[in-house]
């Protein structure tokens, strides 16, 4: 009898454990995608592109330098964990002029960040806000084309997010102002969205042997 318990704690338990996270991982590991697919950035200048990307998208409007906090906060909980992987990219929606105050604040990430996946793109307030309305979130931009929230994109260009979140209930975006909205929910999410693409692309792989 003794013999089986211990046969049975080191090796049906494992087993058990694996396949309880190995289905838990098929079953409920994908973000609900809200709304999609969003606008593109043909009418914006700096180069940036959704279609293939896994991005963290961010609106620092005209006054970015009132807006550090958010960006310093997003690169420690969320880009700094995350840059590695393949694909994956943080893109900040910015308004013409405000070409300076980027450079400042790329210069202050760069002392402690490796940048190459950060990216920025200006346009006017006029296209700013139709980029941000295909989101279709309940949320809105301020008078200088600023939120403070951040969003998922997927590869396909579809806002990712929380359809039964606890505290929300629809939950399109993360409070860049909040360590805990970033660390406790945004960096889950994160998680999982890549997990699904890891698990697609390894799937994909064991098809085409």
């Amino acid at each position: 009898m003794k013999k089986t318990l211990v046969l049975i704690v080191l090796f049906v338990l494992p087993l058990v454990v694996y396949l309880f996270f190995a289905s838990g991982v098929t079953n409920f590991g994908r973000l609900p995608v809200l709304s999609g697919p969003v606008g593109t950035l043909e009418a914006f200048e700096g180069g940036g592109e959704l279609q293939g990307r896994i991005t963290i998208l961010g609106f620092l409007g005209s006054e970015v330098d009132t807006k550090k906090g958010h960006a310093f906060n997003l690169n420690q909980k969320i880009y700094k964990p995350f840059y590695e992987f393949r694909d994956f990219q943080v893109l900040m929606v910015v308004r013409k002029g405000a070409e300076a105050q980027v450079a400042e604040l790329k210069k202050e990430l760069g002392g402690f960040t490796d940048l190459r996946g950060w990216e920025f793109v200006y346009g006017e307030l006029p296209e700013i806000r139709a980029f941000f309305a295909s989101l279709g979130t309940d949320l809105e931009l301020d008078q200088s084309g600023a939120t403070p929230y951040v969003f998922i994109v997927d590869k396909d260009a579809n806002l990712r997010g929380r359809s039964q979140d606890e505290d929300e209930g629809l939950k399109y975006g993360f409070d860049a102002t909040s360590v805990a909205d970033l660390n406790n929910k945004m960096k889950d999410d994160v998680k999982i969205i890549l997990a699904e693409y890891r698990l697609a692309l390894k799937k994909n792989q064991s098809e085409t042997r």
